[in-house]
């Protein structure tokens, strides 16, 4: 490697590691769940849905780390149940807005978490996200903006709208547990916990709601089969990754989410206009944006011998 010969010089470089190419992939998934949901939301209360989705899933994560169950640890424990309650809120209070809003309404508003994540990083934990996480959490705001209609309506929320809102609240939260306490538990544990508790807090939820047991249905028994694969994928490859992707940069590459959702949806009769289309490219500029990094390098090659004893000429 030659040395640099301008101290001053800033080098730009793009990397994506193996983790964040993970996180990608269930963004892609993530983003395909929307329509689904909504579709159910016709035959099936939401927080009956939402338990029933994360009881399949941590049956599918429990068979298959059965023999590592046992060993659960506090520490394991605790995180699980405090990701699980996030999970529930997140889930759950989306899963209610897409009974009165469109699966890429929903998409989009969920997706205001982008900025979330480094703001309640800062209230919290009073750790400031840096210059192209920032550069690039502006870009995404701006894009969620566009995307989600510039006539006003997000400065005029409806109920399905504002409890889709507080859901992303809840999102951001989640990511933040994760990362959190991703370098410190078993993926695999964890998981169970989190997944069995969503589901059992949302099951208890339906009295307070005084929502009722759905009349059973193919499509719903599919949907939850399907739903509970997926969120165990998503969920066990969200522990796993953000052990080494910061909360920062996983929010952004999750900002992905809203485009994959509004393919699906015009795949399904959903139309986007052109400037949520305009949106929709900034946020994946965003996310490559929270990608790049800013280096300046500095060798002792280009460092004269009278610099280091500290004479001036």
């Amino acid at each position: 490697m030659t040395a640099n010969t301008n101290p001053g010089r800033l080098d730009v470089t793009f990397r994506i590691s193996r983790a964040e190419c993970v996180l990608l992939f269930i963004t892609m998934l993530w983003g395909g769940t929307f329509l689904l949901v909504h579709n159910v939301m016709s035959i099936s209360g939401p927080m009956f849905f939402v338990g029933l989705r994360f009881a399949t899933a941590a049956l599918f994560v429990g068979l298959l780390c059965m023999r590592s169950l046992p060993h659960l640890t506090m520490t394991e424990l605790k995180a699980g149940m405090l990701i699980g309650i996030t999970i529930m809120l997140g889930y759950g209070l989306q899963t209610m807005g897409l009974q009165t809003i469109s699966s890429s309404q929903s998409a989009f508003i969920t997706a205001l978490y982008v900025p979330f994540v480094p703001l309640l990083q800062w209230l919290v934990l009073g750790r400031r996200p840096g210059l192209m996480p920032s550069l690039g959490i502006a870009v995404a705001f701006v894009g969620l903006v566009l995307l989600a209609g510039p006539d006003g309506g997000m400065l005029n929320l409806n109920h399905g709208e504002m409890v889709t809102l507080i859901s992303a609240v809840a999102i951001a939260a989640e990511i933040i547990l994760i990362s959190r306490y991703a370098g410190r538990v078993d993926v695999r544990r964890v998981t169970v916990v989190q997944l069995a508790t969503a589901s059992l807090l949302s099951f208890l939820m339906m009295l307070p709601t005084q929502e009722s047991i759905p009349q059973w249905s193919t499509l719903l028994v599919a949907s939850a089969i399907g739903l509970g694969a997926m969120s165990a994928v998503i969920q066990v490859a969200m522990n796993w990754a953000q052990r080494s992707v910061s909360p920062t940069r996983a929010t952004l590459i999750y900002a992905g989410e809203p485009v994959w959702a509004g393919v699906v949806g015009r795949i399904a009769g959903e139309r986007l206009p052109g400037i949520a289309l305009i949106g929709a490219v900034l946020i994946v500029l965003a996310v490559i944006i929270s990608e790049l990094k800013l280096s300046r390098r500095a060798t002792a090659k280009c460092i004269e011998p009278s610099q280091l004893s500290g004479d001036k000429k």
